[in-house]
């Protein structure tokens, strides 16, 4: 596993040339330069839980077990200040996706709170008050780089919104694959009303993902929308009605992890990397890196596996070699 692991590293490498490649055809058209780099309730929603996460962290980091295994969940657990995001809570989550990433047995992250009625209030203004210009700048480019790091991780990142996600927040949510949201929660990105701008990829990747005019309004107005009205514009990607525990969106986002389990782990490690590398491009240069990405699939054990499965007409057993 560890080797077939270390070859989506040089897959990087690998990619690069594809798009080299593809950009130097003369069939390629126009397009975006170069590649990127790249709860409420505190009782968890169903079996499996470890019990490594302490009631006084921040953080809390736990990972799942029995037929959750592979999937991790991130806690936010800062009740007094409505998750805010201080240097505190920026560093024990650059701390924690500093260790998923390489973590082979990881196979899904779940980003939620275990705050009630919140997913995360933004920056912590109160300790933002307090600091020089200069310390905010460096605080901004230290949440801008976590927060790129979450989106970076090779494993598919879900987002249970069960609550309000305003500013850093949103920016948070915004950085992982898939957002599920209750249709009770508010959610926007509201700096405009401080005189200042999204600055850790609000600007960057809410007009990825609801389109440029629609994000320019909603940034320029500081609007805050609900669920549902996400759901209608392309912001989450589920919305479900809040239950009595406050978890609806979490248990949401663990259903769909649940269904990520069962796939061949390196094949959907593969696939994210495709769409991110390829989306930042043209579509010949993306085609090109697809192709790059779908050789590495191609020796792999999982893959025979997947065929001897099919054959023998049975559940694969993938190990992620």
């Amino acid at each position: 596993m560890a080797a077939a692991l270390g070859g989506l590293g040089l897959l990087q490498g690998r990619v690069r040339l594809a798009a080299a490649a593809a950009a130097s055809s003369p069939l390629r058209r126009p397009g975006p330069r170069g590649l990127v780099r790249g709860g409420a309730a505190c009782s968890p929603a169903g079996k499996g839980y470890s019990s490594e996460a302490k009631g006084e962290e921040e953080l809390r980091v736990r990972y799942l077990e029995e037929e959750n295994q592979g999937i991790v969940v991130l806690g936010l657990n800062r009740s007094r200040a409505k998750n805010a995001l201080n240097k505190n809570l920026i560093k024990m989550m650059s701390k924690a996706v500093d260790a998923l990433k390489s973590d082979k047995k990881v196979r899904t992250v779940i980003f939620r709170s275990e705050v009630p009625g919140i997913f995360c209030a933004g920056a912590d203004l109160q300790e933002r008050a307090k600091m020089h210009s200069s310390e905010v700048s460096s605080f901004v480019s230290k949440a801008r780089a976590t927060i790129n790091e979450m989106a970076n991780l090779p494993v598919p990142t879900i987002a249970a919104i069960d609550g309000t996600a305003l500013g850093g927040g949103l920016e948070l949510a915004l950085a992982c694959d898939i957002r599920v949201a209750a249709s009770s929660a508010k959610m926007g990105l509201v700096e405009t009303k401080l005189a200042i701008i999204p600055g850790a990829g609000g600007t960057q990747r809410l007009p990825r993902t609801i389109g440029v005019s629609l994000a320019k309004e909603l940034i320029f107005s500081a609007r805050i929308v609900d669920g549902e009205e996400a759901k209608s514009i392309g912001l989450i990607s589920h919305v479900v009605e809040q239950n009595e525990s406050g978890d609806a969106a979490y248990r949401r986002a663990l259903a769909l992890a649940q269904e990520f389990l069962p796939q061949g782990p390196l094949a959907i490690r593969v696939a994210k990397l495709a769409i991110n590398q390829g989306m930042e491009v043209d579509l010949v240069t993306g085609l090109a890196i697809e192709e790059a990405c779908y050789a590495q699939t191609i020796p792999t054990k999982d893959r025979i596996e997947g065929l001897l499965a099919f054959k023998e007409k049975r559940p694969p057993r993938y190990k992620g070699e």
